[in-house]
């Protein structure tokens, strides 16, 4: 079997897309971590399949897996990257995108910049979740230099240290440590990030299932909502820069998040047997 596929990015997050929409498609575990292989595949943060919505809301449902062969509930560049592609084959600049976390709403700016409405961000301690009751502000989790996290799920869970500077932690180090952190039950993304100016924060990620990446939409989300909620920030409008480039992130008041960035393509391809023939 062949599988076209289509390369794409936002801020250097990058991701193998393949269209299932006409027909079915599933990767096994085997199958993803072999295409997400960097030498012998083709690499990628997340692995992404388009697929018929369920909802009949939604316009398309999107299938995020990770270089683990793990399956993501959220992924905020990718969406973006989705929705532009699929709104240009509709020919309209907004859709519905569905995922196993929810449904979420895109928009197409005429600057070429996408809007995705991540939805609420989720707080309590039962939605992150965490193994025991917790103050989300302040999580009581410490490890080495990163302590006192502020925990947010973004249709992923999230842990946030504010430190003095975001470039200086051993993030190869302690990522994979508060990653599967006992406290986790589901594992967490866990970013480090500091405040740079009145609405301005610098963060880096370690994405739960694919380690160190260049950008991490959903981890913006959260990182902008831990800077308004600990009051690091002005205003609910925070432009969240990443190894990657800058996302604008946007905590509405009825609790919804909406982040905008660009989208790029990077080359088409086919997944040939090599691939795709790699045993379970």
């Amino acid at each position: 079997m062949m599988i076209d596929f289509l390369k794409m990015h936002g801020l250097g997050n990058d991701f193998v897309i393949v269209d299932g929409r006409t027909r079915p498609i599933r990767f096994s575990a085997a199958q993803a971590r072999a295409i997400g292989d960097r030498r012998k595949g083709i690499g990628y943060d997340q692995l992404i399949v388009i697929e018929p919505p369920v909802d009949p809301a939604a316009d398309i449902f999107m299938r995020i897996l990770n270089p683990d062969g793990s399956e993501a509930g959220a992924c905020g560049n990718a969406t973006r990257c989705v929705a532009s592609l699929v709104a240009g084959d509709l020919g309209r600049d907004h859709l519905t995108i569905q995922t196993i976390s929810g449904l979420l709403a895109c928009r197409i700016r005429a600057d070429g910049l996408v809007t995705v409405d991540m939805g609420p961000a989720r707080l309590d301690w039962q939605a992150i979740p965490l193994a025991h009751a917790s103050d989300t502000a302040h999580v009581d989790l410490a490890e080495g230099p990163l302590a006192d996290p502020v925990c947010v799920n973004m249709g992923n869970p999230h842990a946030v240290f504010f430190v003095d500077d975001a470039d200086a932690v051993d993030l190869p180090r302690f990522g994979p440590v508060l990653e599967t952190h006992p406290i986790f039950p589901n594992r967490a993304n866990i970013e480090v990030a500091h405040v740079t100016g009145p609405a301005t924060v610098r963060m880096r990620v370690w994405e739960r299932g694919a380690g160190i990446t260049q950008a991490c939409g959903s981890g913006a989300c959260a990182v902008g909502v831990a800077a308004i909620r600990r009051g690091l920030v002005q205003g609910r409008r925070v432009t969240v820069t990443l190894d990657g480039g800058a996302l604008i992130i946007e905590w509405l008041e009825n609790g919804h998040v909406l982040m905008t960035g660009p989208v790029a393509t990077s080359f088409r391809g086919t997944l040939g047997p090599e691939l795709l023939g790699v045993p379970a």
